[in-house]
């Protein structure tokens, strides 16, 4: 039991500068967890996020801003097609399911789509699940001026079914910019944890014959969601739109123009990391600057106790050991940092754009991380280890004239 009675002695000895080191630590440990788990959790939630399609048609323009307006609601539209250009992408053979969507309004920052009720009928928003409503809700009638809302978006503005709005103009608010128009919330979707819960869902025509919108384009869409027969279908539709065509373009395939995205923006996860990366190496420093500064006072307890038998290798250990119980203590109280800092950014990803992530998600890097932050605590011991194993015994307890 002398070991770990004399790491325990010297660790409550030097509380302050082992609470404030195993602090730093915790941060480092804390930040380079959730830098991790943020990147690949938001990767894998974006690229699978395709709420049911393939592809994306709409005009002339980016890919990646198409796949953003009408997949994640996020981006402005490119521009309209006409409503003609969506019946024949409907009626292609290798075409399984085209849905039409305009965009241009919104509720109070949350956003307007029009669209036609197959969207929830018919698709399957991933792999065996159905849009299905709340209990005691219905779908909006095509020609009616009624909607459908997301869970999220009718949590946020306290909507349920009977509540009536006036939604504005742009799809950004401005309460100056107020329809005339008053639609009446007939249903609202359970979560399905996409950014269908930030929408809200109207008919069509409501969008295309909105008070104060151009009777020019009354009949025009903002982009077609495309659901194909087989993948192969999406190379051929490729060809045709992209590269043979020059007025439209199809996003194709989903998954992959997103993963494009992370690609792009990976240098910010890099700048985080290497924040975190550097917060470790200055929490390892700590250990050793504390533990090193501590061994001038510390000096004459160890060589009484080298004096009552402890062998060298007993006070190296005991050195390293108590480095190693600072980023112990240190990697754990990380897991608190960590949860916290990983929530907050879950919270800000569902509010922005309805993507959730997991917080609970295990991966190899939630105890990667931890061991590796002890392992470096220990290395910073090594140092002030040494100095404790060479302690002259005879000269430490000579008394001094």
């Amino acid at each position: 039991m002398t070991l770990p009675l004399i790491i325990y002695r010297s660790l409550r000895q030097h509380a302050l500068s082992t609470v404030v080191t195993a602090g730093s630590i915790a941060l480092a440990c804390g930040l380079l967890m959730c830098v991790w788990m943020v990147k690949t959790q938001s990767q894998t939630a974006f690229t699978q996020t395709t709420t049911g399609f393939d592809a994306v048609l709409g005009a002339r323009g980016s890919k990646l801003q198409l796949v953003l307006n009408a997949i994640f609601h996020l981006e402005a539209s490119p521009g309209n097609l006409a409503y003609a250009d969506y019946e024949a992408i409907k009626r292609h053979p290798a075409v399984k399911a085209a849905i039409p969507i305009a965009v241009g309004d919104n509720l109070r920052g949350y956003r307007l789509v029009g669209t036609v009720p197959e969207l929830f009928e018919q698709v399957e928003y991933s792999p065996g699940r159905k849009f299905v409503l709340q209990a005691g809700g219905k779908l909006f009638r095509p020609d009616a001026k009624e909607a459908v809302v997301g869970a999220f978006a009718a949590e946020r503005l306290r909507l349920k079914v009977g509540s009536t709005f006036r939604p504005f103009h742009g799809l950004a608010f401005d309460p100056k910019s107020e329809h005339t128009d008053a639609y009446v919330v007939t249903g609202i979707l359970a979560q399905t944890n996409t950014p269908t819960d930030r929408v809200i869902w109207i008919p069509l025509r409501g969008i295309q014959t909105m008070s104060g919108h151009d009777a020019r384009t009354a009949t025009d869409v903002s982009a077609v969601l495309v659901q194909l027969r087989t993948a192969s279908a999406g190379f051929m539709l490729d060809l045709m739109y992209n590269k043979q065509g020059n007025r439209l373009t199809l996003a194709y395939p989903v998954g992959a123009i997103i993963a494009e995205l992370f690609s792009k923006i990976s240098w910010f996860d890099q700048v985080l990391a290497l924040v975190a990366y550097l917060v470790a190496l200055v929490a390892a420093g700590s250990v050793l600057t504390s533990i090193y500064n501590s061994m001038s006072a510390r000096g004459r307890d160890l060589a009484i106790l080298r004096a009552l038998g402890a062998q060298r290798r007993t006070i190296f250990g005991a050195v390293v050991a108590e480095a190693a119980c600072i980023g112990l203590l240190g990697a754990a109280a990380g897991y608190v940092i960590y949860f916290a800092l990983v929530t907050g950014v879950a919270g800000v990803i569902r509010a922005q754009t309805g993507v959730v992530l997991n917080v609970m998600a295990q991966h190899p890097v939630m105890w990667l991380c931890p061991l590796a932050m002890i392992a470096l605590c220990a290395l910073g011991g090594i140092v002030p280890a040494f100095k404790a194993y060479r302690t002259p015994v005879a000269e430490t307890l000579a008394p001094v004239s």
